[in-house]
């Protein structure tokens, strides 16, 4: 559920494409070429030590390519295939995010409301304020709240999961753990991902609606973009319908084991999503098309602060509200929302218009020599440059507190 900061090679290099046959139209070779670059994307990222890796890329013309590579289920050998479900982990903060806007469009919650004016008393202690954070500040990491997952056994160690793997946990528990700390810095003068910020974020689209995170999101972005495949699981530890297994180690603290059943509870309104690349790839294309916000909402979540921490696996990041914005190797910006669960790999990207989207998923830890996130990084870069490139962003933009991060 957390974004992992490994060191990255900051120049991505685009896949070479074979030669087609020249009896084959333009279209066909075009067609071609693009199938084989994904497929030989997929498996530059499985031979990293992936157990599977799925992609779809989806161009301006709404033309899908999907590729796939290595086993669902290492018990049963069944092939991955690309409408397989899996969980999202982070990815699911762009979902929050975006039910979060959409009632600040509707004027039920302003941005610069104070956490303390939605949640009395649930921030504060050992420097810890809810008065001094706003709404924004927590969409865009700038609150400077300890990250939870910094300090949570449950998803340290082989044994502390195996212990806690069907555990319920609350998110009034989950931010408690985070109020243990001091804040690591003053809300508003730097940026640090902090799971914490998007608990509170549940918990205020619950205080008002009435309604759970997982109920809103479904009621406003599932069903409306007809998202068959995607999810919002309460305590229900497994994924339903055909599926990715996750297989993990947690750091080499015990033998490689199958993680899929977990409950979700413990990532919460930060990471408890389940989803297709089908269904995430329909979902970033509304999302940044317009069909989700009214666009002052979307030029919001657009606009960025500086999130230097990130450097290592994305030089030049920037965070919005829920929203990644990266550098492409061929100009341009791309707006995405990684997820890292143990076992789980979830890795987007998206045009500023949502027209050319790219979801893949890995499963597995993957290689400890950071070779798995160059190749990740780029099968994207390499399938949104292909599509056009140069995506307009808005990497000029500032919110909350822009202090060029540490």
């Amino acid at each position: 559920m957390t974004i992992r900061h490994f060191a990255v090679a900051a120049a991505l290099t685009a896949l070479g494409i074979g030669l087609v046959a020249p009896a084959a139209s333009a279209t066909e070779n075009t067609t071609a070429s693009r199938q084989r670059t994904l497929q030989a994307s997929v498996d530059a990222v499985q031979k990293t030590g992936t157990v599977a890796v799925v992609a779809q890329s989806t161009g301006p013309d709404g033309r899908r390519y999907t590729a796939t590579t290595g086993v669902s289920d290492t018990t049963t050998g069944r092939a991955a295939r690309v409408t397989d479900r899996f969980r999202i982990a982070s990815s699911t903060k762009a979902f929050v995010s975006t039910v979060l806007l959409q009632l600040v469009g509707e004027g039920r919650v302003s941005l610069d409301d104070t956490v303390e004016h939605w949640l009395p008393g649930v921030v504060s202690g050992n420097g810890n304020d809810g008065n001094a954070i706003t709404v924004r500040q927590l969409l865009n990491h700038t609150s400077g709240l300890f990250n939870y997952t910094a300090d949570f056994p449950a998803i340290s160690t082989v044994a502390d999961f195996e212990a806690d793997r069907y555990t319920t946990w609350t998110p009034r528990q989950l931010v408690g753990i985070a109020m243990r700390h001091a804040p690591d810095f003053a809300p508003g003068t730097d940026w640090e991902y902090s799971n914490t910020n998007y608990i509170l974020a549940g918990m205020i689209v619950q205080k008002a609606t009435g309604h759970t995170w997982q109920q809103e999101v479904t009621r406003r972005i599932v069903r409306p973009l007809d998202l068959r495949d995607t999810s919002a699981p309460d305590t229900s530890s497994r994924i339903p319908g055909q599926h990715l297994h996750g297989y993990s180690d947690f750091g080499g603290t015990g033998p490689v084991i199958d993680v899929t059943d977990f409950n979700p509870t413990a990532a919460g309104s930060a990471g408890a999503m389940i989803s297709t690349t089908g269904d995430l790839s329909r979902f970033f294309s509304a999302l940044l098309g317009g069909k989700l916000l009214r666009p002052a909402q979307l030029a919001e979540m657009k606009t960025t602060v500086r999130a230097a921490s990130l450097d290592p696996v994305w030089p030049g990041a920037r965070y919005g509200l829920g929203l990644m914005e990266i550098p492409l190797t061929c100009g341009g910006v791309y707006y995405s929302h990684a997820g890292d669960l143990f076992g789980y790999t979830t890795r987007d990207g998206v045009s500023a218009d949502g027209r050319r989207t790219v979801v893949l998923e890995a499963t597995g830890d993957g290689a400890s020599d950071l070779s798995t996130e160059v190749a990740q990084n780029a099968l994207i870069d390499t399938e949104l440059c292909a599509t056009g490139g140069k995506s307009g962003g808005n990497s000029g933009g500032r919110s909350g507190g822009d202090s060029g991060g540490k």
